[in-house]
């Protein structure tokens, strides 16, 4: 089969692979209804991070269940499913303490942007409809599989709460999962950090209250005149650079909560800041997995449409147009047609 496979910084293609197979009684091999790129696959695009070898790309995944293997219990051949980019047992301590991304058997999904893929700990990361979804569903429900799961995290982290004021950094797709999440749990000013007009467009589709253009000094400057002095009740840090974190810090109020899940490059905190500053933290993997089941249900009941943050569509043979166009930020997120 086609499947996209990454071999240096700027060098990605699809190329023939091998078609997935059965390797443990727990794995199930699952037909792709679409794939996508995710922002994180940018990273060792751009070669900010490091490669070992030719990667397979692609965590992101929903479809029809083909086979599977002789232990896997709650799903069958015929299910429509998706899936965490943290593969989980969903049985641990930790999983059960609702972090399923840090599972004591945890693994990351790999080898998505493909026709089909191999799902590990299949009983503990998929999570099966009644029925099989109609066509324009199909992103929506590819969207839970990270990038929503991913925002609605951060905002479930920075402990978003029905009146309160939130600050989103970043107007990335996770940013915007981000500003959604917020105003499903009903906050009430939620003030979107872009420069795009396309991404504010989006953000206040999505329920932003105020669109704020400025980084650094100046955009920590004008939160601070919009919240009279006080700052944020909950900042969303959805970016994962040195300069995201600083304004994430500077726009929390004392007692404030940051949800963090950019992965960091290059960011380092400073213990005297953090312990004068008495802001809380949470954030890392996103436990997608345990959000899943509602936000499926969202999504198959018609109330959110987290979908519409693919704003570029393109077959899988042109993957490597599409991990470009997010590059140079002319896309948001690509919808890869398998």
């Amino acid at each position: 089969m086609l499947a996209t496979v990454l071999h240096k910084p700027g060098d990605v293609h699809c190329e023939e692979v091998a078609d997935p197979k059965i390797l443990k009684p727990t794995d199930a091999i699952i037909e792709l209804s679409a794939s996508c790129i995710c922002g994180s696959d940018l990273w060792p695009y751009r070669g900010l991070q490091p490669l070992d070898g030719p990667m397979h790309m692609g965590h992101e995944y929903c479809g029809v269940v083909v086979e599977t293997g002789s232990e896997v219990r709650t799903v069958r051949p015929g299910q429509f499913v998706v899936g965490s980019f943290c593969l989980s047992d969903n049985t641990c301590p930790h999983c059960r303490f609702g972090f399923q991304s840090s599972c004591v058997q945890r693994e990351f999904m790999s080898g998505a942007q493909a026709p089909y893929a191999r799902v590990p700990l299949a009983d503990g990361t998929l999570v099966a409809t009644d029925e099989i979804p109609s066509a324009d569903l199909v992103p929506h429900m590819l969207a839970a599989s990270d990038v929503l799961g991913t925002g609605w995290y951060a905002a479930d982290a920075a402990e978003v709460r029905p009146g309160s004021t939130v600050v989103v950094v970043g107007d990335g797709a996770v940013g915007l999962m981000g500003v959604l999440a917020a105003g499903e749990m009903g906050a009430g000013r939620i003030i979107a950090m872009s420069r795009h007009e396309s991404r504010q467009k989006l953000a206040k589709e999505f329920g932003a209250t105020d669109i704020v253009a400025e980084r650094g000094e100046e955009g920590v400057a004008r939160i601070l005149d919009m919240t009279k002095g006080v700052g944020a009740d909950s900042v969303l840090e959805c970016v994962g650079t040195m300069q995201s974190m600083d304004q994430a810090l500077a726009c929390s109020r004392p007692g404030g909560t940051i949800g963090y899940v950019g992965v960091p490059h290059g960011v380092s905190l400073e213990g005297e800041r953090l312990f004068f500053g008495q802001k809380r933290m949470l954030g890392g993997p996103a436990p997608v997995r345990r959000f899943l089941p509602d936000l499926m249900d969202r999504v198959l009941g018609g109330k959110i449409q987290p979908g519409k943050v693919f704003d570029l569509r393109l077959p899988l043979e042109q993957v490597a147009e599409g991990y470009k166009a997010m590059d140079e930020r002319r896309a948001i997120k690509t919808l890869l047609l398998v």
